[in-house]
C-alpha cells in the first residue's frame, strides 16, 4: 500500500476496491484526535484505573493510538484494555512497515506493532486483541465475552460503500457492547447512522468538522451533555435520507442491503431529501 500525504503531515492509505481513502485527507492524525479521541472524552476517562476500548475497523491503527496517546497524557498510569476488530491484517501490518505510526509518542508505536504481529499483548498496562475477520461476526463472539467499552471507536469506509457495518442490527451488537456512561464516536453524520443509534438506545450529538469535512456524531446510552444536533440535522432525520440500513442476520451482501434501503426509501411517506436539501440551500 501506498502512503497518501494528508495536509496536517501525516499518512492515510486509499482502497482501490472501496474506492475511498482510509483517513480524511484534510488530516489523518488530526481526524483520530478529533473525531473519535476527544469526543469520547478520554482525558477524563483516564482517572479511571482501566479504560476498556472498542476499535471497529482498527486499520492503520491511528484511532487506537490517538486515544492510548490521550489517555497516557492525561494519566501515565491508566491501565487500557483494547478489542480491536478488522477484516484485512496487511492494513495495518503495512502501516507499521512504512513507519506511519512513528509520530506518536513511544510505546505507541511499539505496542502497536506488537499487536500487527501477534494479535494480541498482554502488559501490566496494555491488554488487547486484534479480532480479524468480517466485523459483523466478531462483534457477536465480543457480546458473549460480555465485554463493555467505556470508548467504541466507529470508522468503517462511507455506509454507501460499507453499508454491512452502519445497519440498525450491527449498531444495536455495538450498543450492547457499551458501558451505560461509555460514548461511540464516528465520523459520519449520515441521517440513517444517527437512526440507527438513536434505535439503538443512544442519545447523540455532533461533533465538529475536520477541515472541509462534514461534522461527525458522538452518542452514549446516558450521557445529556453531548453537543446538541443542530436544527438542519435533526430535520434531516425526518427525510427518506434518515431509513436506515438493515441486515436482518447479519450476513448479507452490501448489494442485498442496499436494495432492501432502496426498496424501502420509494415506499416511504417521509418527506424527500432533496427537498429537505432544497429548503437548506435558500
Amino acid at each position: 500500500m501506498k502512503p497518501e500525504l494528508t495536509a496536517d503531515g501525516s499518512y492515510t492509505f486509499f482502497s482501490e476496491e472501496i474506492g475511498e481513502y482510509f483517513h480524511s485527507t484534510q488530516g489523518a492524525k488530526e481526524e483520530a484526535l478529533l473525531k473519535f479521541a476527544k469526543p469520547c472524552q478520554l482525558a477524563q476517562k483516564a482517572q479511571q484505573p482501566i479504560v476498556r476500548i472498542l476499535d471497529v475497523c482498527y486499520g492503520l491503527g491511528y484511532n487506537t493510538a490517538a486515544a492510548l496517546e490521550v489517555i497516557w497524557e492525561n494519566n501515565p498510569n491508566c491501565s487500557i484494555e483494547l478489542v480491536a476488530l478488522e477484516l484485512d491484517l496487511t492494513v495495518p501490518r503495512s502501516a507499521i512497515a512504512q513507519g506511519l505510526l512513528n509520530s506518536w509518542k513511544q510505546p505507541i508505536p511499539q505496542l502497536l506493532r506488537l499487536l500487527a504481529q501477534s494479535l494480541q499483548i498482554h502488559s501490566h498496562q496494555f491488554q488487547a486483541v486484534l479480532h480479524l475477520g468480517d466485523a459483523r461476526a466478531t462483534i457477536q463472539q465480543l457480546q458473549q465475552s460480555n465485554f463493555q467499552a467505556d470508548a467504541i471507536l466507529l470508522d468503517p469506509f462511507s455506509p454507501p460503500r460499507c453499508p454491512q457495518l452502519w445497519t440498525i442490527e450491527f449498531i444495536a451488537c455495538l450498543a450492547s457492547c457499551c458501558q451505560a456512561n461509555g460514548r461511540l464516536a464516528t465520523y459520519s453524520c449520515a441521517a440513517a447512522v444517527r437512526t440507527a443509534l438513536i434505535a439503538a438506545g443512544f442519545n447523540i450529538g455532533e461533533t465538529e468538522a475536520v477541515g472541509n469535512r462534514q461534522p461527525g456524531t458522538i452518542c452514549s446510552p446516558s450521557a445529556t451533555d453531548l453537543p446538541p444536533l443542530p436544527t438542519k440535522a435533526l430535520e434531516h432525520l425526518q427525510t427518506r435520507a434518515a431509513i436506515p440500513y438493515r441486515d436482518p442476520l447479519l450476513c448479507d451482501s452490501a448489494d442485498v442491503i442496499l436494495q432492501r434501503r432502496q426498496l424501502e426509501q420509494q415506499a416511504s411517506a417521509l418527506e424527500p431529501t432533496s427537498r429537505w436539501r432544497k429548503r437548506w440551500l435558500n
